[in-house]
């Protein structure tokens, strides 16, 4: 019996001592950890991070001068801004403008010119735009319309191509306005903005869960970019800029019909989803509602059309809804009646930019998981003539990236994905050696290591790693 029981505690504190030799992993790495190797101190990496959202650190040199970037400082005459037209229309801001459009190497619109097409030709083409700008008589083209899948569900959205010669106009008025509206957006608005990222408002997001701010307004806007009202975009715009030739052009980007197949219409709302313009103009306006619910106190947190409220009580969370009620009913868009809720996040989850949060707790989002899941299956059929090499290496691209973005999630996630992935290979190698002479197991055949040795990157080894270069304070 005391053989027996000797064993018994021995084997308690094993358990015991594998739990310690895990508790140095936290179950989230909070948003707020910087690596330790980057800055001694977490303070100066935020600081970095915030400088790097002002715009005098990505303005457009070629075109914003110290004089105009003081002016957004101290405001300019009436409010507007004048002679922008010049500035737009100028060969070394089309130049520019070309070079980042050609980086991009997207795809050609209606007149079927790709970016290598005009690379070939640049200099006649700026020269040619440069002309056409300065005489009036420039016209875009119609918007290419194509369906893309959409992330996570079966569905398809579709996308708007304008041409490479609209596109490099659109960037150089991106690089005149961009500055102007910018300075007045609210500091909580992160979509499609200079120094922000997804990770910087999920950071917020768990900040105002962990202050308590527990029953969150989980709004979604119904076809927000097609059912933005066009006559009061504008309206917003002229209120900053009163050049008519640089409003004119902003107008008949709005204006631009759209051809599907053999079909062209012009729409009576909304920007191109894919138009350089639309980011900016969308951004644009919502401002006003970032600028409400901050005045009423709320705590908002906005990525594009993607927003949640995070308040103390259920009371608080529903005299928010009501006030999104309102602003969306007067902004001429629509509130999702299924994807709209209010949710106590100690008891439901609730899903922003690709993380699903319970409470202090955070996984992938269903439709994120199943994106992975199925990606992860495309790479791994159960018949395969691919070296195994090749294979892991193919995983390896896709898992990088996927961790890279969700490696603030619990921990335990990450074994998991590494089971699943370790299976379906085992299940590759066990079709091409079916002789198993010694009855050996799969995980006997074909251990952690094998695959290691072959170049796989375990998600859960990445994690620590990435856990052990941060500086976690007090977390």
């Amino acid at each position: 019996m005391r053989a027996k029981g000797g064993r018994k505690v021995e084997c308690e504190m094993t358990k015991q001592t594998k739990r310690r030799a895990k508790n140095y992993l936290p179950v989230t790495v909070p948003f707020s950890a910087v690596k330790s190797a980057e800055s001694a101190n977490p303070t100066e990496e935020l600081e970095a991070r915030a400088s790097a959202r002002e715009i005098p650190a990505w303005a457009n040199r070629c075109v914003w001068t110290d004089r105009m970037l003081s002016a957004l400082t101290v405001g300019v005459r009436g409010g507007k801004w004048h002679a922008l037209s010049d500035k737009v229309e100028s060969e070394l801001n089309l130049f520019t403008s070309a070079r980042k459009v050609v980086g991009k190497k997207g795809a050609a619109g209606v007149d079927r010119q790709s970016t290598e097409d005009f690379a070939e030709h640049e200099i006649d083409e700026i020269r040619r735009l440069h002309r056409i700008l300065r005489e009036g008589t420039y016209r875009p083209r119609p918007v290419r319309r194509v369906w893309i899948p959409k992330p996570g569900s079966s569905t398809e959205r579709p996308l708007g191509i304008p041409t490479v010669r609209d596109r490099v106009v659109q960037t150089a008025i991106l690089n005149v306005i961009e500055p102007i509206f910018d300075n007045e957006f609210h500091e909580r608005s992160f979509g499609f903005r200079h120094g922000r990222s997804c990770h910087d408002a999920l950071r917020v997001v768990e900040q105002k869960l962990d202050e308590g701010k527990v029953f969150v307004v989980d709004a979604d806007l119904q076809s927000y970019f097609d059912t933005i009202p066009k006559d009061r975009l504008m309206q917003l715009v002229q209120a900053k800029i009163s050049d008519r030739r640089l409003l004119a052009l902003i107008q008949s980007f709005l204006d631009q019909s759209i051809l599907e197949e053999l079909s062209e219409w012009t729409p009576e709302s909304g920007v191109p989803q894919g138009a350089v313009l639309s980011p900016l103009l969308s951004n644009l306006y919502l401002s006003e509602f970032d600028h409400l619910m901050a005045d009423l106190g709320y705590e908002m947190v906005r990525y594009a059309d993607d927003f949640v409220i995070l308040c103390r009580s259920q009371d608080e969370a529903e005299a928010a809804h009501e006030e999104v009620k309102r602003f969306v009913s007067s902004a001429g868009l629509t509130l999702h009646p299924e994807k709209t809720r209010i949710v106590d996040s100690r008891e439901t989850s609730f899903d922003f930019l690709g993380d699903s949060f319970r409470w202090k707790f955070r996984f992938p989002r269903a439709k994120s998981h199943r994106k992975m899941v199925d990606r992860i299956r495309e790479l791994t059929p159960r018949k395969s003539g691919q070296s195994m090499t090749k294979t892991i290496a193919e995983i390896n691209q896709v898992t990088t990236g996927w961790f890279t973005y969700f490696r603030h999630c619990n921990w335990n996630i990450f074994e998991a994905y590494d089971g699943m992935i370790r299976r379906r290979l085992r299940r590759q190698l066990l079709k091409r050696h079916r002789l198993n002479p010694k009855r050996l197991s799969r995980t006997s055949r074909w251990p952690n290591a094998y695959f290691t040795d072959l170049g796989y990157r375990s998600l859960r080894d990445s994690h620590t790693r990435y856990v052990q270069s941060l500086s976690l304070g007090d977390h």
